[in-house]
């Protein structure tokens, strides 16, 4: 049955429980990823929304936990959809995840505004115009805001989400003030904020943000922060929580 769902070039990545992904050397992902799925952690009567899925860990970790409802993702690269597509029926997961291939800019009369719980994205981290352009599309919008801006996405996040709805986002530190001003332009105010170190005395690699739907100004609570490796170079303890049944022990994806 799995070598009739995978292409060449593809292989089954486990995700625990006996859930698995589709991934390929174009399509894969990464801790932050893991990461993203953890702190957003949907409810279980959640309807939710993941802005440019890529090829679908969020939405199947999340599956595999059994929340939230449903999860509509949205991706623009056909591509990836197809991977996440058979990803969803190798897992049984037809009724719970609805992939959407579109540009997140053009959701108005496709998916239905104001009424998702749940809203989340793993955007490019790089703006146009810095670092070295990739070749490769995937890779291209993946990395840099080729496809759309973090503006797009915290306007997209915003038409989707009911009043007191939660938008979850990660992003490299060098990048904080971009998004916390996207997101309160946006009406998405800031409510947690978390960093993340390689380990005790590194700089942090990456933060993890919350917002609310039409939330008061004034409060944001600024988490401990999460360290992937405790002083032995293996997983922290919270990491080890957080990866729980997938790949015990693991430190890279």
């Amino acid at each position: 049955m799995e070598n009739e769902i995978l292409l060449e070039g593809e292989h089954f990545e486990p995700l625990g429980k006996g859930v698995k992904i589709i991934v390929n050397k174009e399509y894969r992902f990464s801790t932050d990823t893991v990461l993203l799925a953890n702190f957003s952690k949907p409810r279980k009567n959640d309807i939710a929304c993941e802005l440019g899925s890529g090829c679908g860990p969020i939405p199947l970790i999340w599956a595999r936990d059994n929340v939230p409802k449903l999860v509509s993702a949205v991706e623009i690269q056909e591509k990836a959809c197809d991977l996440f597509k058979r990803s969803i029926k190798a897992n049984g997961f037809e009724e719970k995840i609805q992939v959407i291939n579109r540009d997140l800019r053009e959701l108005k009369g496709v998916l239905s505004f104001g009424s998702y719980n749940l809203v989340v994205s793993n955007p490019p981290y790089k703006l146009m115009g810095t670092g070295v352009l990739n070749p490769a599309e995937s890779d291209l919008i993946a990395r840099h805001e080729y496809g759309c801006s973090l503006e797009d996405i915290t306007e997209a996040a915003k038409n989707l989400l009911q009043f007191g709805g939660r938008f979850c986002i990660c992003q490299r530190p060098e990048r904080l003030t971009d998004v916390l001003q996207a997101m309160r332009n946006s009406d998405l105010e800031p409510k947690r904020l978390r960093f993340v170190q390689q380990r005790e005395g590194k700089e942090p690699k990456l933060f993890l943000a919350e917002g609310r739907r039409g939330g008061k100004k004034g409060f944001m609570q600024v988490m401990p922060t999460l360290f992937i490796e405790d002083e032995t170079g293996d997983f922290s303890q919270e990491m080890k929580d957080i990866y729980g049944c997938y790949k015990d022990g693991r430190n890279s994806l």
